[in-house]
């Protein structure tokens, strides 16, 4: 298993390799005028991640667009997250990335940084509207002082329930408190359900509960320079809290999860709660299906009392590629997909909760989407400040965090093995 992962970890790496020789292979920077040119024929490739749902919200967007710019066509395409970014990775080796893309933080830095991203400082304020867009937004998409992404809208973690389930189970809401006080609720609910299903799943398995705790003793997962925030005992004595849940039957079984793919155990019913980004609310209630009107959205479990332990991130950004041929064009679209009133009361919080002002006052909120923001307010004792953008290659260690930890529930490998893996693993993504 270890020889397969370091060849996992060495694929990353000549991919990493790939992008930044495609990256020293760019051209210069277009120039950008004030303004796109009505008159001009152009047609640009528009690439998200999304299930058909989000698909038909771009192509509403994308007919109100051409209402104001009909010259501009635009071709759109989606993946699921995995394969758009396998996508992304081969276009990128090759020169070729799409005009206008959805962008995930953690992949902000290795693109921009490798010459692949377009800097959009020269249409901000133009023909990309700043006002609607708060300081700290636009400071989301800053990689060494120049602006690579518009953020389209903010999330953040929560703690997400099925409040058909906890009827079922007998068991009231989550009250909040201590993540032994979670296990605890987790474990009445797994037992008041008769084996019909489980109070969660294992939280241990994601790395945004270990930055998490983290955030709340004043660290993050990484820091400004890049280098690791916590070292092997602090991930040891994380990874240990999931040993009580993952031996006692108080979470799913991730075999019984695999049967689900590519659905999980709680958009499948079987698990009455998620610990996940506030924005996948929707896409819950799509999967659960008729007889699913509404979620709970609570806070996540506390680990210290008064921390600034949350933050907004963007739940996604859209970038234009630095190939592009039609820039103006390019920034017309990012605008409109991110500031437009049209935008917010199409996609709604389907991206997450609008990040212009302008998109957010124009959306007409479902009770959902009402439920998301009333909860990002409702949090704001908890929020701090954004940890530093993702480093190089975040998404391959946080992918080989989320493998370690399906081992750890199949009981595969131990803690101490775990926890050397994954800083061997991370020392070669980071290090090369």
């Amino acid at each position: 298993m270890f020889s397969r992962k370091r060849a996992l970890a060495g694929v990353a790496i000549a991919t990493g390799a790939a992008l930044a020789l495609a990256g020293c292979a760019g051209g210069d920077t277009p120039a950008a005028d004030a303004t796109f040119d009505p008159d001009e024929k152009v047609t640009l490739d528009l690439a998200f991640w999304g299930n058909d749902v989000r698909a038909e919200l771009y192509n509403e967007a994308i007919a109100a667009f051409n209402e104001e710019y009909p010259n501009i066509t635009v071709n759109p395409t989606f993946l699921t997250f995995p394969e758009f970014w396998e996508k992304r990775q081969t276009e990128a080796a090759g020169g070729g990335l799409p005009d206008v893309m959805q962008f995930d933080y953690s992949y902000l830095r290795q693109y921009s940084e490798n010459g692949l991203l377009l800097d959009l400082e020269p249409y901000l304020g133009g023909i990309i509207e700043t006002d609607p867009l708060p300081q700290n937004i636009l400071d989301i998409g800053v990689v060494n002082d120049k602006t690579y992404g518009i953020a389209t809208s903010t999330n953040a973690w929560g703690l997400f329930t099925n409040p058909v389930l906890l009827e079922q189970a007998g068991v009231e809401e989550f009250p909040g408190g201590t993540w032994e006080d979670y296990d605890a609720w987790m474990q009445s609910v797994t037992e008041g359900s008769g084996g019909a299903f489980w109070g969660g799943g294992d939280w241990t398995g994601r790395i945004q509960n270990f930055e998490l705790q983290l955030r709340a003793e004043g660290g993050n997962l990484f820091t400004e320079d890049g280098e690791p925030g916590f070292d092997e005992e602090q991930l040891k004595d994380f990874w240990e809290q999931g040993a009580d849940i993952r031996e006692n039957g108080t979470v799913i079984p991730q075999a019984r999860v695999e049967e689900l793919a590519p659905k999980g155990g709680f958009d499948s019913a079987l698990t009455a709660s998620e610990l996940t980004w506030d924005n996948f609310g929707g896409g819950y209630l799509g999967g659960l299906g008729e007889g699913y009107t509404e979620l709970g959205l609570v806070e996540p479990p506390v680990t210290e009392e008064g921390a600034k332990d949350l933050y907004l991130k963007p739940s996604m950004l859209h970038t234009i590629s630095e190939s592009t041929e039609h820039p103006e064009a390019a920034a017309t679209l990012v605008n409109f997909l991110v500031n437009s009133p049209q935008s917010g009361e199409i996609f709604g919080t389907n991206r997450g909760l609008p990040a212009s002002e302008t998109a957010l006052e124009a959306a007409d909120l479902d009770p959902l989407s009402q439920q998301v923001k009333d909860y990002e307010e409702g949090i704001a004792d908890r929020l701090g400040d954004a940890p530093p953008v993702p480093v190089v290659g975040y998404g391959t260690i946080e992918e080989e965090f989320r493998q370690i930890g399906l081992e750890l529930v199949y009981g595969t490998i131990t803690v101490d093995d775990a926890v050397d893996r994954f800083f061997s693993e991370m020392d070669i993504v980071l290090n090369g």
